[in-house]
């Protein structure tokens, strides 16, 4: 018969030092919010020009992956 071991709780690391925001109880940090407002309309403005949902999704999802780590980068760099 296997037993676990002894395992206490999960260790939450310290959040860094930075911009964040509360939504529904939970601090989102803002560049997050900030690669979906980009991917959101990203999404919005090639759906307009293309007419098609397949390059809309693409670009949008590109564009938000982008913003994403490149803010996430910046402000893990401030904050060391």
């Amino acid at each position: 018969m296997t037993t676990a071991g002894y395992s206490p709780a999960p260790h939450r690391g310290t959040t860094r030092p930075g911009a964040s925001v509360e939504i529904a109880g939970t601090r989102w940090p803002l560049y997050k919010l900030e690669a979906l407002a980009v991917g959101l309309l990203t999404f919005l403005v090639v759906l307009v020009v293309a007419q098609t949902l397949q390059p809309a999704v693409l670009a949008a999802a590109a564009a938000t992956v982008v913003v994403w780590w490149a803010r996430r980068l910046y402000w893990a760099g401030r904050s060391d």
